[in-house]
């Protein structure tokens, strides 16, 4: 049985120089029609979890989540899955400061820019401004990382930083936490409490 994430593996292979069939032929036997384009995974990792919450099946739908691992890769990406690739309709998250690059990249490949959502700063600030920090350090609690958290506040570059600034960088020092968080985060949301940018895409799909 075919699975999103051998699609997504094609698609990286591609965009890093291989060979277009194996992408075209998994879109087909999966019966894709939308890519979403993320800059990282844990961004896909937010997205999937949101969806999850509303009984959603993405894949079922025909939509895959796509994590380009990196902002400035989405020109190379919106070619390869676009109007002038697969033929896919191209929609998606960016941070407010990538947002020239989507615009760009989008442009080039001859896909509309109305399907890009933008966050302020990034999705993990988004999320912990809509939780609150209280909440957000009570999950840092309960997934046993209060001593990691309490290392990172003494570090002298966090004294005077405010807080929702320095839970966004903690959820970036180690590898695996943001992806992690990515999830943890949505699932703790009030459902009226979703960030605007994440509740629209999803709405779009």
């Amino acid at each position: 049985m075919v699975d999103m994430w051998a699609f997504r593996d094609a698609v990286g292979q591609w965009a890093a120089g291989g060979p277009g069939g194996p992408a075209s032929d998994l879109a087909g036997q999966l019966g894709l029609r939308t890519a979403v384009l993320l800059e990282g995974l844990s961004d896909l990792a937010a997205v999937e979890a949101l969806a999850a919450r509303r009984g959603r099946d993405l894949a079922a739908e025909g939509v895959s989540v796509v994590s380009m691992g990196g902002a400035m890769n989405v020109g190379r990406y919106a070619g390869l899955l676009g109007p002038t690739g697969l033929g896919l309709r191209l929609t998606g998250l960016c941070d407010e400061r990538e947002q020239r690059y989507y615009d760009r990249g989008l442009e080039r490949a001859g896909a509309s820019r109305a399907g890009i959502f933008v966050c302020a700063a990034d999705l993990e600030d988004e999320l912990i401004r809509a939780l609150g920090t209280e909440r957000v350090e009570e999950i840092i609690r309960t997934e046993g990382d209060l001593r990691p958290w309490q290392t990172f506040l003494n570090q002298p570059a966090q004294h005077g930083r405010p807080r929702h600034q320095q839970l966004r960088r903690f959820l970036g020092t180690k590898k695996g936490r943001k992806i992690r968080y990515g999830s943890l985060l949505v699932e703790a949301l009030d459902p009226g409490r979703v960030p605007a940018p994440l509740d629209d895409l999803l709405a779009s799909l």
